[in-house]
């Protein structure tokens, strides 16, 4: 039996120009290096320049993915880009994204699961292609945090960086064997009883304003780990995979607390683990792409490696896929 799977043709990704480091928030709120390393494992984090807009990261985001997968953007029939910060109300910021690439076909639109988008614009874009609807897609996480922030708040500011990652995923035919290449597949969740814990305070509807991001930091860290760890078991159990079988781990890089604990809980080695979060700072929905760009750059995922990724954001949603590369 043959099936069709959503194979990864390459990654690429984008970090705007400007880093801020610990040393500099140290200076302007009361805080430092080495409380933010401790709590968190972020060192520094990127920040959008002025006039520098979501749909600018994603494109060049984009632009470095078509790139790596050698293939032209013409040939794109699909955008999913995940974000919380998109450059307007409306249009979806993938429409801006689709025009700057030159692509006047197809469909793009946006998607909203916070930290927990890139995964959820992942299962989304492979079940269009499994279905048949679309061909070849791009999906893209991207990020400007910086813009929501309150930058008061030494609780949430200290966190949160900017940044864009890509994926290009071509619909081929393949076993149906979990040794297939592509997306083997993804469990998504959501439960709204959590939206206080993690939300901004703004929106068209409600306050006619932008808002700012407010979190709860230890109900967060609280109900993170059981929550990856539930629709991980899951990603095993219906692929009839194990920790084991996992070459690499790129989780959500929110806190390195979290990324430890959950990666220890499901027995996963320390050493199949990417971590990005000390350079990056949690990126939300750019921050699965941005890490797998890193570990695809350096050489440590190879194709054929089954690759685990697993988020949660806001909401709360949280998801899991299975990828072989």
């Amino acid at each position: 039996m043959t099936v069709l799977r959503s194979v990864v043709l390459g990654c690429g990704s984008y970090l705007p120009e400007r880093i801020l480091t610990n040393a500099e928030l140290a200076r302007r709120i009361d805080t430092s290096d080495e409380w933010i390393v401790q709590r968190t494992g972020i060192r520094q984090r990127h920040i959008a320049a002025d006039g520098e807009f979501t749909s600018h990261l994603a494109i060049n985001a984009a632009r470095a993915a078509l790139a790596h997968a050698g293939v032209d953007a013409q040939s794109i029939d699909l955008i999913v880009l995940a974000t919380s910060t998109p450059d307007n109300t409306f249009p979806a910021t993938a429409v801006a994204v689709q025009n700057g690439l030159g692509i006047h076909h197809g469909a793009a639109f946006d998607l909203q699961a916070v930290c927990s988008g890139f995964v959820f614009a992942l299962a989304t874009a492979d079940n269009f292609l499994r279905g048949g609807a679309f061909k070849r897609a791009l999906v893209i996480g991207a990020e400007t945090f910086s813009r929501i922030l309150d930058w008061s708040d030494r609780g949430t500011c200290v966190l949160f960086g900017d940044g864009a990652g890509a994926v290009v995923l071509e619909a081929q035919t393949q076993s149906g064997k979990s040794s297939d290449r592509g997306v083997l597949t993804s469990h998504l969740r959501s439960d709204g009883r959590h939206k206080s814990k993690l939300y901004v305070d703004g929106g068209p509807s409600s306050t006619q304003t932008v808002g700012h991001l407010r979190m709860e930091g230890r109900e967060v860290f609280k109900h993170a780990v059981g929550m990856i760890t539930d629709v991980i078991v899951d990603a095993f159990d219906a692929t009839g995979t194990t920790a084991e079988d996992i070459d690499w781990f790129v989780p959500h890089q929110a806190n390195k607390r979290i990324i430890d604990a959950s990666a220890h809980k499901l027995h996963i080695a320390p050493q199949k683990v990417v971590l990005t979060v000390d350079r990056h700072g949690n990126t939300s929905a750019a921050s699965i792409p941005l890490a797998l760009g890193v570990a695809v750059a350096d050489g440590r995922i190879k194709q054929g490696d089954l690759v685990l990724l697993e988020a949660m954001g806001g909401g709360f949603t949280w998801g899991s896929a299975l990828v072989r590369w």
